[in-house]
């Protein structure tokens, strides 16, 4: 994008070809070129204006800048000659804006157009005007292809550039945070989107949906559909997520019906029992009416993109450091104990040496584990389930303690943070359970039926022990299933060990909330 010193330039070339044309204009009392000058200062004038919100792209193109001054220098060609000194500058503008390609086709529109119209106007175009025409016209392409060189350095990107507008934009995100009266939770303002839908549309149930890779995932209900109801749903937002843009049309099949309602977000839902399915139902209108909702739900959205993200960016670079600063520094210890032991001074020093390495050695392997399990990540392509049974076999290959894995999933995903933080959860309490537990098994089941989860890990180990005051992974665990509205429940088992569970229940709206409280969840149901 071109610099504002260049746009200096351009509104000073401009300047000075006014002040060129109104003084003899205004010397010799032109008429038709006082009235050409007027013309030309509007159109510069609303240029020059323009530019100062170059965001907005209200300012004419080169090629329609070029036409204009052709059309006013063709009709004070006759009276007023000077006032073709105003060619020079469309080609200087096209120049700075888009370089010697458009500046040329500039230069062409503009003698079409005082050629064409003089013609027309004047019915003939002397050679001396002729010769004016083609020499101010000469004068701007050559100004202009010695200008290339300046402009052009303007043109080269700045490698900095997307760092500024991080800059620029985060600033702004920190300043925004604290004012945003429904803040940025996606199941919260999902559910204020369902509200508002089903007091415009009567419905047996509502279903939000975004997209996550080729894939829908369900953010918010307003009441538990049964497995055939969900499938049909989903059909439906499938079918709108098809059509590019916020435009796309709703989608009415029976009973059925979907809509888009933003650019990342999708209404599905049924007809009440016993509804006329022939009757179309006002879907544009109602996601017209809650416009100002799904800005917030797509402004949500978005930051929930972004802090994942930078999670994941702060986690490798703690991994990074990890690995090539602490681990190093320490499998160097055992290096420097390695020379001790092979010259022990006695039986006694020889044994501590031993012990020491056996204990360096422990920390080494738990030092790459939190290594491991700092990159170790959810991607697109995988589900939860596969994520925590690959690290389930890590662990079990590097401890020694069978980890048993059973997964009970449907395809549709969970929102990315979702999985992220069951994902965290889920590892830490293994972890725990090969660490501290004591445990000779340790039995894992994932149960995903978006947008519900339960996930329960279990050991045989010597159960819940009294916190150390270094231990922070319940705390951690606990606020992680906080942030996802999850259900936390860490208990001893009858006979012996620990069981961690946390349950993800559906997040409804507060519309249908009471009605649905003492209904059992999918879950429960299997």
């Amino acid at each position: 994008m071109p610099s504002s010193q260049t746009y200096a330039v351009v509104a000073a070339a401009r300047l000075f070809a006014l002040l060129a044309i109104g003084g003899p204009t205004l010397w010799l009392h032109q008429e038709q070129g006082l009235l050409a000058l007027a013309a030309l200062a509007a159109v510069w004038i609303y240029q020059g204006v323009t530019s100062t919100r170059r965001e907005l792209e209200l300012s004419l193109s080169p090629s329609t800048e070029a036409a204009a001054i052709g059309v006013i220098c063709a009709l004070g060609l006759g009276d007023a000659p000077v006032v073709l000194a105003a060619l020079v500058v469309p080609p200087l503008y096209a120049t700075a804006v888009a370089g010697v390609r458009t500046m040329i086709r500039t230069v062409i529109v503009e003698l079409i157009a005082v050629v064409a119209l003089g013609l027309m106007w004047w019915q003939r175009i002397s050679s001396e005007q002729a010769v004016s025409i083609f020499t101010w016209a000469m004068a701007g392409l050559g100004l202009s292809l010695i200008a290339a060189v300046t402009f052009s350095s303007d043109r080269i990107p700045d490698p900095l550039a997307p760092y500024r507008d991080a800059q620029e934009h985060l600033k702004q995100l920190l300043e925004l945070a604290g004012s945003l009266s429904s803040g940025l939770d996606v199941g919260v303002l999902g559910g204020e989107l369902l509200s508002q839908v089903s007091d415009d549309i009567p419905n047996r149930g509502l279903v939000l949906y975004v997209p996550r890779g080729d894939t829908l995932t369900p953010v918010a209900s307003t009441v538990e559909l049964e497995s055939a109801d969900a499938l049909a749903s989903e059909t439906l937002a499938n079918d709108v997520r098809m059509q590019a843009g916020i435009d796309a049309a709703p989608v009415e099949i029976g009973q059925g019906f979907a809509f888009r309602v933003s650019d990342q977000a999708i209404v599905a839902g049924l007809r009440p029992s016993g509804s006329d399915s022939g009757r179309p139902l006002p879907l544009a209108a109602v996601a017209r009416d809650v416009a100002d909702t799904s800005v917030k739900l797509d402004a949500a959205l978005l930051f929930a993109q972004f802090r994942d993200a930078a999670t994941a960016d702060e986690r490798n670079r703690l991994a990074r450091e990890m690995h090539d600063g602490v681990a190093q520094d320490i499998a160097s210890l055992g290096y420097i104990i390695d020379a001790l032991a092979a010259r022990p001074a006695d039986e006694q020093q020889a044994k501590a040496l031993g012990m020491l390495r056996d204990r360096v050695t422990k920390v080494v392997a738990e030092v790459r584990q939190s290594v491991m399990n700092l990159r170790t990540s959810i991607g697109e392509s995988e589900s939860l389930g596969a994520a925590i049974s690959n690290v389930a076999r890590h662990l079990s290959e590097s401890s020694g303690i069978p980890i048993r894995v059973r997964l009970d999933e449907q395809p549709t995903r969970l929102r990315p943070e979702v999985e992220a933080e069951l994902f965290r959860i889920a590892q830490e309490a293994m972890n725990n359970a090969v660490k501290h537990a004591r445990a000779t098994s340790i039995d894992v089941r994932c149960q995903v039926y978006a947008p519900e989860a339960i996930i329960t890990i279990t050991d045989n180990g010597v159960g819940l022990q009294s916190a150390r005051t270094d231990s922070h992974g319940l705390k951690i665990m606990r606020e992680r299933a906080r942030l996802i509205g999850a259900e936390l429940v860490v208990r001893d088992n009858a006979s012996r060990g620990l069981t961690v569970s946390v349950a993800l229940k559906v997040p409804r709206s507060t519309a249908h909330a009471d009605a649905d409280a003492g209904s059992p969840t999918l879950l429960e149901k299997r």
